[in-house]
């Protein structure tokens, strides 16, 4: 290679703004998709990691206030109508319909523990469908941020070979840009993925555990309304 093609090449911007600039509009458009995609998926990863913390203290803190022996209608009285957290609410959940199949004379409604417990799972399956909320957009860039980034990379290069067609020339000058705006893409549709397939796993992981945990707690306590339905 001469050193005026050389020359030619060292004076070009490979910065990450001037390869955007460079970039067709089509580039430019699936960089920022790729982008928006990418900042989108680490404030839901950071939002989750959050609403998964505080849920943990919620559970922590109530599984210790339920088992300390206080009387149940009297923690029912002080949850209130607005559960703060998602053990409360199971358990705000169970207990309203405890309190509904007490008929006027004291005696209980039949099928009672049904009822109670299909009262809880509905609260379960509530607070399981706002732990995974936003997950399959994770789970979305995930597995398409590879794709969108290689669609632009084909793009790029097809406008490369274009440029080069049209210089009638191979030197490094000619290729170097297109091909590297090109790889950008490509670049940036993995820096996209790799976290959100990553968080994905671990977030979904999370979630599980929790909800497992919320089953627990529905179990225990309709086997302790059990046994006060049956004495």
């Amino acid at each position: 290679m001469d050193t005026a093609t050389l020359a030619q090449a060292s004076d070009i911007d490979f910065s990450l703004v001037a390869l955007f600039l460079r970039a067709t509009f089509t580039v430019k458009l699936v960089m920022i998709l790729l982008i928006v995609a990418s900042f989108w998926s680490w404030a839901i990863i950071v939002q989750k990691h959050l609403v998964f913390r505080r849920a943990r203290a919620q559970a922590a803190a109530f599984d210790a206030t339920f088992w300390s022996g206080e009387p149940l209608d009297a923690l029912y009285s002080r949850v209130g109508p607005n559960p703060a957290g998602g053990p409360e609410r199971i358990f705000a959940a169970g207990m309203a319909e405890w309190q509904r199949s007490h008929r006027s004379d004291g005696a209980m409604i039949p099928g009672a523990a049904q009822r109670i417990d299909r009262s809880m799972d509905v609260a379960i399956d509530r607070e399981a469908r706002v732990l995974n909320s936003n997950l399959t957009f994770l789970a979305s860039v995930g597995s398409a941020s590879p794709f969108v980034g290689l669609f632009g990379t084909v793009w790029g290069i097809k406008t490369a070979f274009e440029e080069i067609a049209l210089a009638q020339s191979t030197n490094l000058a000619v290729v170097a840009p297109g091909i590297a705006e090109a790889l950008l893409a490509t670049g940036l549709g993995l820096l996209a993925a790799i976290p959100a397939t990553i968080f994905y796993n671990k977030l979904t992981d999370d979630s599980d555990t929790i909800a497992s945990g919320y089953e627990q707690f529905a179990d225990e306590f309709g086997t302790l309304l059990s046994r006060n339905l049956d004495s």
